[in-house]
């Protein structure tokens, strides 16, 4: 393996990360809104959130392609602009999908953030470019990562040109690229995904692993030879947590209160 991006970040690895925000539908919060954002922060927790691009090029923090799960509304996100989205609501809420720069301003620095970039794995990187230009301006702690190469080897490639020299860059993995999930994928790119041999131009400052492929030689190789911290994704028990914990830095959790 090649050498990492050579920042050193201790804050990445300080705090217990609330997946997607601290959200609870029973008590009527939803993951990735603005109200489990604040939940988090309250807690003391860093938080994950996923981002995706409007048709109008907004940054949305909002997981799924579709609407159905989390909304009223069907069809897909990036098909409406940043004012439909902003009609919408979260299901069983009053509040909407928060663009990131929303979020930004209520984590107000207080908590670091994970900002995972969602991709088609397509080669578009208008969205990584719009979330740099985003988190350059921004005074808090926010790493950027994503399972995609691609916008993740564009940030390292041109970090002083988009202002983001001092943000962490990291990749979102796992063991396996096969089912439905991942039909999408060329040969070439599950190849890569699934041997990290994207390394030497992502060199990644942090890599976040799925649970369930846990122990592995990747998240083993990064630590030991690379020198960059691991979290592992997601956690779901206090057991899971412990057993997670002889192999990664840090837990990403929802579900239960670490």
């Amino acid at each position: 393996m090649s050498p990492g991006g050579g920042g050193h970040y201790p804050w990445l690895t300080e705090h217990k990360i609330a997946h997607r925000g601290l959200h609870d539908l029973a008590k009527g919060v939803v993951e990735n809104s603005l109200s489990a954002a604040r939940a988090a922060a309250c807690a003391g927790y860093a938080i994950e959130c996923d981002v995706q691009a409007s048709a109008d090029g907004e940054v949305v923090v909002f997981h799924d392609e579709t609407l159905e799960r989390l909304t009223d509304a069907t069809g897909r996100l990036d098909a409406l602009t940043r004012f439909e989205i902003a009609r919408l609501t979260l299901r069983g809420t009053r509040e909407g999908a928060p663009t990131l720069r929303d979020l930004l301003t209520t984590i107000g620095g207080n908590v670091p953030l994970f900002i995972e970039i969602k991709s088609r794995f397509d080669g578009d990187l208008a969205l990584a470019r719009n979330v740099a230009d985003i988190v350059a301006h921004y005074r808090g702690a926010a790493a950027i990562e994503s399972f995609d190469p691609a916008p993740i080897a564009e940030l390292r490639a041109h970090f002083d040109r988009l202002g983001v020299s001092g943000v962490p860059l990291g990749i979102v993995a796992q063991a396996s690229y096969v089912g439905p999930d991942w039909s999408f994928l060329t040969a070439a790119q599950r190849e890569e995904l699934t041997q990290f041999s994207h390394v030497a131009r992502t060199r990644p400052d942090f890599l976040s692993w799925n649970v369930a492929d846990l122990p592995h030689a990747i998240p083993r190789r990064c630590r030991e030879e690379l020198g960059i911290p691991v979290t592992t994704w997601t956690v779901r028990s206090a057991e899971q947590a412990k057993a997670a914990l002889a192999f990664v830095d840090q837990i990403v959790f929802e579900g239960f209160a670490p």
